[in-house]
């Protein structure tokens, strides 16, 4: 039996190890993932006005810091009993979904692209694998060349965006009480045209790329299901019940609503302490133990109804029955790809609604106090924002993030998160290479964006973690 490490996993946002144990024939039995900075967020925003989470919160990742905005400016609308007008709603879903566009391109060019076909034969595309790439030089250098005017087209989004929230990453706009941006003739042209170029590109290079890879690596339709079940909290709300991607769950083939409730974060196999287990994270705790006995991860598990559930753009098309293949590697990357289509064709309607006389804000006075929650999905899965307030100060806050469902440790039952899950069972031709094993992880699109923040004004260190090193090599 031989083992088989990749610390850090790269092309991913944070840091992930993925630690593998293989049998006599190079299949994976046993599969270990671990998130390696502590967040600390939670911590951060006790004593806090509420409202600081709104902006605070966006920086646990530059990848989908519009989500985080989302989701927290919900809960501390849900606390404050306010519901926000339709013109606020439309501006919010189109902040929401430049970002997702970006966020998708990202991931197909320049997270995962690179496991299906390959860089120049310079840094920094090199070192890297030297296995198993099936495309066509002609191929291999058209879908190269996409990679580079996808950085181009992620700027153009970022800047169609900034329109509407002021900057990108960290939108300064969304706020308690709708959005506050006053739009002019110029700007909605502005954002339209960039609207276009985006979409253009999508529906021409990204898809045809897509399909490519896709038949070149029609396999992995059959490799990384992971636990099979899915579980969306639903996003773009188009009025204060619908959304244009549903909530709901997807259990051993069986169609479900979401209950909130049945939703648990455990923490056996992670570094808090045991008081931080088994709660709901209205009531959630986050007490950090670096070091404890038998555990591997800063991620906690969340289960819903104490089961493993896989969230994300798959899941999103399941429950809107537009994509329902299968669940692997490669459905995933089909599934964003699709989504990300739709997406950008319903902006094209939501555009047309813009005008400079929009009723998106109200100025909101904060109350003594208030319990609320927040969901939403961030491009790659469900997230949330649990928040209880007094004095006008926060008591407790919790954020549960997509990584957390998808890369999770084990539970306090000893089941494996739907990363873990995903990797049992795959032969590695490799184990020097195992490009199988970062193709499978990236179909899953993982943000461990969780960096240590806790500092005094004085710059003096209030904590230190120890996080793995790289290995140069890679894996061994």
């Amino acid at each position: 039996m031989a083992k088989i490490k990749i610390d850090p996993v790269t092309r991913l946002e944070g840091h992930l190890k993925i630690e593998v144990e293989v049998d006599s024939t190079n299949t994976v039995i046993n599969a270990h993932s671990s998130g390696n900075l502590f967040r600390g967020f939670e911590q951060i925003l006790a004593g806090r006005d509420p409202r600081d989470a709104i902006h605070l919160t966006q920086r646990i990742c530059g990848l989908c810091p519009v989500s985080h905005s989302i989701a927290s400016v919900k809960a501390v609308e849900d606390a404050f009993g306010y519901t926000p007008t339709a013109d606020a709603l439309l501006l919010r879903n189109l902040i929401l979904g430049g970002n997702y566009l970006s966020d998708h391109i990202l991931h197909f060019y320049h997270l995962a692209l690179l496991d299906y076909a390959q860089g120049p034969s310079q840094s920094p595309w090199q070192p890297g694998y030297n296995v198993d790439y099936r495309l066509t030089t002609t191929e291999n250098d058209a879908v190269i060349n996409n990679y580079i005017k996808a950085l181009e087209i992620r700027r153009k989004a970022h800047e169609m965006t900034a329109i509407l929230s002021g900057k990108i990453p960290h939108v300064m706009t969304v706020v308690p009480g709708g959005v506050t941006v006053k739009l002019t003739s110029t700007d909605i042209t502005k954002f339209k045209t960039y609207l276009s170029e985006v979409k253009s590109f999508i529906d021409n290079e990204y898809m045809n790329d897509l399909n490519l890879i896709a038949n070149a690596y029609d396999d992995y339709y059959y490799i990384g299901k992971g636990s099979g079940n899915l579980l969306t909290y639903g996003v773009f709300d188009l009025d204060s019940t619908n959304t244009l991607f549903k909530a709901g769950t997807y259990t051993n083939g069986t169609y479900g609503s979401m209950d909130t409730n049945l939703i648990k974060e455990y923490t056996k196999y992670s570094w808090y302490t045991d008081t931080s287990t088994n709660k709901h994270p209205q009531n959630g705790e986050t007490t950090p133990q670096y070091g404890k006995a038998g555990a591997y991860s800063w991620l906690k598990a969340p289960r819903y109804n104490g089961v493993a559930y896989e969230t994300g753009p798959l899941a999103r098309m399941f429950m809107n029955k537009e994509y329902t293949r299968g669940i692997s590697v490669m459905d995933r990357h089909m599934a964003r790809g699709l989504e990300t289509q739709k997406l950008a064709q319903e902006m094209s309607y939501w555009a047309d609604l813009l005008s400079t006389n929009m009723n998106a804000y109200s100025e909101l006075t904060l109350p003594d106090s208030g319990v609320g929650y927040g969901l939403t999905e961030a491009p790659r899965g469900a997230l949330g924002h649990w928040l209880n307030f007094s004095n006008q100060s926060t008591d407790h806050y919790q954020v549960l993030t997509p990584t957390c469902w998808n890369v999770s440790p084990r539970d306090d039952n000893g089941n494996m998160g739907p990363l873990e899950q995903a990797l049992i069972g795959v032969t590695v031709q490799d184990i020097n290479q195992p490009i199988e094993l970062l193709r499978i992880v990236h179909s899953f699109d993982p943000c461990t964006g969780c960096s240590v923040h806790i500092i005094d004004v004085e710059n003096n260190i209030r904590k230190e973690f120890v996080v793995s090193t790289p290995n140069p090599k890679g894996a061994f």
